[in-house]
């Protein structure tokens, strides 16, 4: 048994797995995104969301949704989905679920800003996705 906190590598792993659950056309547009793991949100992002701590976002979507004017426009970064480590491990310490649950969670929240969807939508897609 590790008393090591999961890595970045553990996170990404779990999102992964989680990624591959996704329904058909959710994987098959995720095969353009980037995912990486970060231990926490930058300045930028931290000024730019007005955010006071770092561990008050768990991920985040940076790109153009789906179907959106700039979509595939060249000379762009490739979309991204961020997951925030050390906000993550927080999260999942203060919780009950347990990390494969919150990692699924936050990647499906912003696979769903990717593909512009309602929260509903969101909601859906998770409880398709979770392990039991």
């Amino acid at each position: 048994m590790s008393l090591m906190a999961p890595g970045a590598a553990e996170i990404e792993a779990l999102a992964l797995a989680a990624a591959e659950r996704l329904p058909p056309p959710f994987r098959e547009h995720l095969a353009h995104v980037v995912l990486h793991v970060a231990d926490f949100p930058d300045e930028g992002v931290m000024e730019e969301m007005g955010l006071e701590s770092p561990f008050e976002l768990l991920g985040l979507y940076q790109g153009h949704p789906v179907g959106s004017p700039g979509e595939f426009a060249t000379g762009r970064m490739p979309p991204t989905i961020f997951l925030y480590r050390r906000p993550l491990l927080d999260a999942w310490a203060e919780g009950e679920d347990s990390l494969e649950a919150l990692v699924t969670h936050v990647l499906v929240h912003e696979v769903g800003h990717h593909f512009g969807l309602s929260d509903a939508d969101m909601e859906a897609i998770e409880a398709s996705v979770q392990q039991p």
